[in-house]
């Protein structure tokens, strides 16, 4: 199957529902208005139920809980109530995925949130944002367990989803990965362009026109968190450091190693995703 086929796939390729559409237009503008957002929100009592579910979920280490999405707003900022509905959308539009067990496939994303948004911080890119495209990097994997299962199975059983060699076995064999997938997706629901080149050119940073330094972060991110899947020795993990991109962003292994969470995601913490 082609990438453009598989985009143009309404079963593979949901559509995105109105409330999130405006939603993220909203986002989208030089000067979001806060009051909107939190009508816009408040108007779908199940979305509003999942954002202030994820709000108060262990990871964004609150110390007070969130009742209100108003208050959500103000406590937690722009860029983490974005992800919040982002998150919240995507998990309600893949409730089920064949050959995904989405409390992992959602373990395995917080990860690759948590340390994006560590690394960010060290190179003084948006957290938020980083956090956001770590969370979203892998949603077209997905699209691709959906919209071409029985090919995908097939290299399910060669190379598994969150193996390190994933991405290059993917272009091997179709052509494209859950990158393209993904930024594919995230340009039909009109996410922001940043974070659509991030998913684009996680895989090879360098591919872009413009460097997007996100697309590294999150390329390392993914590196650190899938070697954590592959229960990689630190020997292992140093030499498979990808160096050009730590070079680029300024950051060697042992600078990446230390953005380890503290907490890596529980299973539970995982299942309010799921």
């Amino acid at each position: 199957m082609q990438l453009e086929e598989l985009l143009a796939s309404p079963k593979a390729l949901p559509s995105i529902p109105k409330v999130i559409a405006l939603l993220m237009s909203e986002f989208n503008r030089e000067e979001p208005d806060l009051r909107r957002i939190s009508q816009l929100i408040n108007t779908d009592p199940g979305l509003t139920a999942r954002v202030l579910q994820l709000a108060n979920s262990s990871f964004f280490q609150l110390s007070r809980r969130i009742g209100a999405v108003s208050e959500a707003l103000a406590v937690m900022g722009m860029d983490h109530v974005r992800s919040l509905v982002s998150a919240a959308a995507l998990s309600g539009a893949f409730k089920a995925v064949p050959g995904i067990q989405m409390p992992t496939f959602w373990r395995y994303s917080l990860d690759v949130a948590k340390i994006s948004r560590a690394l960010a911080g060290l190179v003084h890119e948006n957290q938020g944002t980083a956090f956001t495209a770590g969370l979203l990097h892998a949603v077209g994997e997905l699209v691709m367990h959906i919209g071409m299962p029985d090919e995908i199975k097939t290299l399910d059983r060669a190379v598994s989803t969150f193996d390190p060699r994933r991405a290059r076995a993917e272009f091997r064999t179709f052509g494209f990965a859950y990158g393209q997938v993904g930024a594919g997706l995230a340009k039909a629901w009109n996410f922001p362009q940043q974070l659509v080149d991030t998913l684009q050119y996680q895989h090879a940073p360098f591919d872009n026109e413009v460097y997007e330094p996100l697309a590294g972060v999150v390329h390392l991110a993914t590196w650190r968190a899938r070697g954590r899947e592959a229960g990689l020795p630190e020997r292992d993990l140093v030499t498979s450091f990808p160096d050009v991109v730590g070079l680029a962003l300024g950051l060697d292994v042992d600078a990446v190693l230390q953005q380890d969470p503290i907490d890596w995601t529980s299973g539970a913490e995982a299942g309010q995703f799921a």
